[in-house]
Protein backbone atom coordinates (compact mmCIF):
# COMPACT_ATOMS: atom_id res chain seq x y z
CA UNK A 1 0.00 0.00 0.00
CA UNK A 2 1.10 3.86 -1.08
CA UNK A 3 2.23 5.63 1.92
CA UNK A 4 -0.40 7.65 3.33
CA UNK A 5 0.81 10.76 3.39
CA UNK A 6 1.06 10.41 -1.09
CA UNK A 7 -2.30 9.53 -0.44
CA UNK A 8 -3.28 12.86 1.54
CA UNK A 9 -1.20 14.86 -0.82
CA UNK A 10 -3.36 13.92 -3.65
CA UNK A 11 -6.84 14.67 -2.48
CA UNK A 12 -5.51 17.54 -0.75
CA UNK A 13 -4.17 18.91 -4.08
CA UNK A 14 -7.37 17.70 -5.90
CA UNK A 15 -9.76 19.88 -3.29
CA UNK A 16 -7.47 22.81 -3.45
CA UNK A 17 -7.57 22.85 -6.97
CA UNK A 18 -11.64 21.99 -7.41
CA UNK A 19 -12.34 24.72 -4.88
CA UNK A 20 -10.32 27.77 -6.54
CA UNK A 21 -12.21 26.23 -9.76
CA UNK A 22 -15.53 26.70 -8.68
CA UNK A 23 -14.16 30.30 -7.21
CA UNK A 24 -12.47 31.86 -9.79
CA UNK A 25 -16.19 30.22 -11.73
CA UNK A 26 -17.52 32.38 -9.69
CA UNK A 27 -15.75 35.62 -10.43
CA UNK A 28 -14.69 34.98 -14.34
CA UNK A 29 -17.68 32.79 -15.64
CA UNK A 30 -18.28 29.55 -15.88
CA UNK A 31 -17.97 29.29 -19.93
CA UNK A 32 -14.51 31.60 -19.95
CA UNK A 33 -11.47 29.61 -21.80
CA UNK A 34 -9.33 30.95 -18.88
CA UNK A 35 -10.72 27.87 -16.84
CA UNK A 36 -9.42 25.77 -19.35
CA UNK A 37 -6.23 26.84 -19.68
CA UNK A 38 -6.35 26.36 -15.57
CA UNK A 39 -7.49 23.19 -16.04
CA UNK A 40 -4.92 22.04 -18.14
CA UNK A 41 -2.05 23.69 -15.27
CA UNK A 42 -4.13 21.45 -12.65
CA UNK A 43 -3.83 18.45 -14.78
CA UNK A 44 -0.45 18.89 -14.67
CA UNK A 45 0.00 20.00 -11.37
CA UNK A 46 -1.99 16.96 -9.91
CA UNK A 47 -0.14 14.32 -12.11
CA UNK A 48 3.50 15.41 -10.56
CA UNK A 49 2.19 15.20 -7.11
CA UNK A 50 0.45 11.95 -7.88
CA UNK A 51 3.66 10.74 -9.21
CA UNK A 52 4.54 8.39 -6.29
CA UNK A 53 1.53 6.86 -6.97
CA UNK A 54 0.61 7.07 -10.27
CA UNK A 55 3.29 7.39 -12.93
CA UNK A 56 1.75 8.20 -16.71
CA UNK A 57 2.96 6.34 -19.25
CA UNK A 58 3.42 7.59 -23.18
CA UNK A 59 1.30 5.33 -25.74
CA UNK A 60 3.70 2.30 -26.76
CA UNK A 61 3.90 3.42 -30.32
CA UNK A 62 4.86 6.82 -29.41
CA UNK A 63 7.20 5.70 -26.29
CA UNK A 64 10.52 4.60 -28.11
CA UNK A 65 12.85 8.03 -28.80
CA UNK A 66 13.74 7.51 -32.47
CA UNK A 67 17.18 7.95 -34.12
CA UNK A 68 16.39 11.20 -36.01
CA UNK A 69 15.42 12.59 -32.35
CA UNK A 70 18.44 11.56 -30.77
CA UNK A 71 20.53 13.04 -32.82
CA UNK A 72 19.02 16.67 -31.99
CA UNK A 73 19.33 17.48 -36.17
CA UNK A 74 15.43 18.62 -36.68
CA UNK A 75 15.13 19.62 -32.45
CA UNK A 76 18.50 22.15 -32.74
CA UNK A 77 16.97 23.70 -35.53
CA UNK A 78 13.63 23.97 -33.96
CA UNK A 79 15.01 25.80 -30.99
CA UNK A 80 14.62 22.91 -28.64
CA UNK A 81 18.09 22.90 -27.26
CA UNK A 82 17.45 27.37 -26.80
CA UNK A 83 14.54 26.16 -24.87
CA UNK A 84 16.34 24.29 -22.73
CA UNK A 85 19.48 26.12 -22.13
CA UNK A 86 16.05 28.96 -20.77
CA UNK A 87 14.53 26.19 -18.75
CA UNK A 88 18.11 25.28 -17.28
CA UNK A 89 19.44 29.10 -16.65
CA UNK A 90 16.37 31.01 -15.08
CA UNK A 91 14.27 29.68 -12.35
CA UNK A 92 11.67 27.77 -14.81
CA UNK A 93 13.87 25.23 -13.81
CA UNK A 94 12.24 24.88 -10.25
CA UNK A 95 9.22 23.78 -12.05
CA UNK A 96 10.23 19.95 -12.29
CA UNK A 97 13.82 19.76 -10.55
CA UNK A 98 13.46 15.95 -11.02
CA UNK A 99 14.62 16.34 -14.60
CA UNK A 100 17.92 17.34 -13.62
CA UNK A 101 20.91 15.35 -12.73
CA UNK A 102 22.23 15.67 -8.78
CA UNK A 103 25.84 16.39 -8.87
CA UNK A 104 25.99 14.51 -5.43
CA UNK A 105 23.86 11.43 -6.54
CA UNK A 106 23.95 10.58 -10.42
CA UNK A 107 20.90 8.64 -10.98
CA UNK A 108 20.49 8.47 -14.48
CA UNK A 109 17.96 5.58 -14.14
CA UNK A 110 15.35 7.49 -12.51
CA UNK A 111 16.17 10.66 -14.45
CA UNK A 112 15.27 8.41 -17.34
CA UNK A 113 12.20 7.52 -15.24
CA UNK A 114 11.15 11.06 -14.25
CA UNK A 115 11.97 12.47 -17.76
CA UNK A 116 9.80 9.96 -19.05
CA UNK A 117 6.61 10.43 -16.72
CA UNK A 118 6.95 14.29 -17.42
CA UNK A 119 6.93 13.74 -21.00
CA UNK A 120 3.98 11.72 -20.82
CA UNK A 121 2.14 14.33 -18.56
CA UNK A 122 2.89 17.49 -21.05
CA UNK A 123 1.77 14.66 -23.98
CA UNK A 124 -1.58 14.05 -22.00
CA UNK A 125 -1.74 17.81 -21.04
CA UNK A 126 -1.77 18.40 -25.08
CA UNK A 127 -4.04 16.11 -26.23
CA UNK A 128 -6.61 16.65 -23.53
CA UNK A 129 -6.51 20.65 -24.09
CA UNK A 130 -6.31 20.32 -28.07
CA UNK A 131 -9.92 20.24 -28.54
CA UNK A 132 -10.93 23.00 -26.70
CA UNK A 133 -8.64 25.19 -28.96
CA UNK A 134 -10.24 23.31 -32.07
CA UNK A 135 -13.63 24.34 -30.56
CA UNK A 136 -12.16 28.22 -30.17
CA UNK A 137 -11.15 27.71 -34.18
CA UNK A 138 -14.54 26.93 -34.79
CA UNK A 139 -16.58 29.67 -33.48
CA UNK A 140 -14.53 32.17 -34.61
CA UNK A 141 -12.42 33.03 -31.64
CA UNK A 142 -9.45 33.00 -33.65
CA UNK A 143 -7.28 35.17 -31.12
CA UNK A 144 -7.55 33.43 -28.13
CA UNK A 145 -7.37 29.98 -30.30
CA UNK A 146 -4.02 31.65 -31.53
CA UNK A 147 -2.87 32.58 -27.97
CA UNK A 148 -3.70 29.08 -26.87
CA UNK A 149 -1.99 27.57 -29.36
CA UNK A 150 1.00 29.50 -28.24
CA UNK A 151 0.56 28.52 -24.50
CA UNK A 152 0.36 24.86 -25.95
CA UNK A 153 3.99 25.02 -27.82
CA UNK A 154 5.17 26.82 -24.99
CA UNK A 155 3.82 24.70 -22.22
CA UNK A 156 3.75 21.22 -24.00
CA UNK A 157 5.28 20.81 -27.51
CA UNK A 158 8.84 22.14 -26.51
CA UNK A 159 9.10 20.72 -23.19
CA UNK A 160 7.57 17.24 -25.27
CA UNK A 161 10.55 17.76 -27.64
CA UNK A 162 12.93 18.85 -25.08
CA UNK A 163 12.26 16.14 -22.65
CA UNK A 164 12.46 13.41 -25.96
CA UNK A 165 16.23 14.36 -26.74
CA UNK A 166 17.12 14.27 -22.77
CA UNK A 167 15.87 10.73 -23.28
CA UNK A 168 17.31 9.89 -26.19
CA UNK A 169 20.83 11.26 -24.83
CA UNK A 170 20.37 8.67 -22.06
CA UNK A 171 19.98 6.19 -24.20
CA UNK A 172 23.03 6.76 -25.70
CA UNK A 173 24.47 6.85 -22.56
CA UNK A 174 22.76 3.28 -21.63
CA UNK A 175 24.59 2.44 -24.84
CA UNK A 176 27.76 3.44 -24.10
CA UNK A 177 27.87 2.07 -19.72
CA UNK A 178 26.14 -0.45 -17.63
CA UNK A 179 23.37 1.47 -16.56
CA UNK A 180 20.20 0.13 -17.30
CA UNK A 181 16.91 2.64 -17.69
CA UNK A 182 13.12 1.64 -17.18
CA UNK A 183 10.56 3.45 -18.90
Amino acid sequence: MPPLRHIIAVAYTAVGFALSFVLLAQVIGPDSPWLVLLLMFYFMGLAKVAEPLVVMGMPASLRAVRAWEASGQVYRQLGVQRFGRLLRDTPLRHLNSGVYLSSDAPDLSGLYNRAASAEATHFWAALLWTPYTVYLLLTRRLGMALLFVAVQLLFNVYPILHLRWLRGRLDGLRGRSRHRFVA
